[in-house]
């Protein structure tokens, strides 16, 4: 059996900052805003990939963020042309950078921290 990346599902404490950081930084498009169960949501497309997101239900507690490392999601990797170019614009937007452009093997990347500290690297090929 052939699997390939359908979605990916990220839980967030400000549905509309998610959406803003997805639509506005990364270029996503929104597809819907949705109910997840009770929880209020939103689907975007960036360039092809789906991305769910929501809010947690009434019954749900969450504990925690992306801040400190642990089992599950480490972070979410995004081709882009050029990482320096990409650092320069969203260094200039506050966007806080945990590891600056630097080239590891046939590629240069950064990570910079989202929203709720999701962890993005940028990558281009060199």
């Amino acid at each position: 059996m052939k699997y390939r990346l359908h979605h990916f599902h990220l839980l967030c404490s400000n549905l509309e900052e998610m959406i803003g950081f997805f639509t506005e930084t990364l270029d996503a498009k929104l597809v819907a805003r949705r109910k997840f169960g009770t929880a209020d949501g939103a689907t975007l497309d960036l360039d092809g990939t789906l991305i769910n997101l929501r809010v947690a239900r009434e019954d749900e507690e969450i504990v925690g963020d992306s801040s400190q490392a642990h089992y599950g999601y480490h972070h979410l990797g995004l081709e882009v042309d050029n990482v320096d170019e990409i650092y320069e614009e969203l260094k200039g937007k506050g966007f806080s950078f945990t590891i600056l452009p630097t080239d590891v093997e046939d590629v240069r990347i950064a990570f910079f921290n989202g929203p709720d500290n999701i962890t993005v690297e940028v990558l281009s090929k060199r």
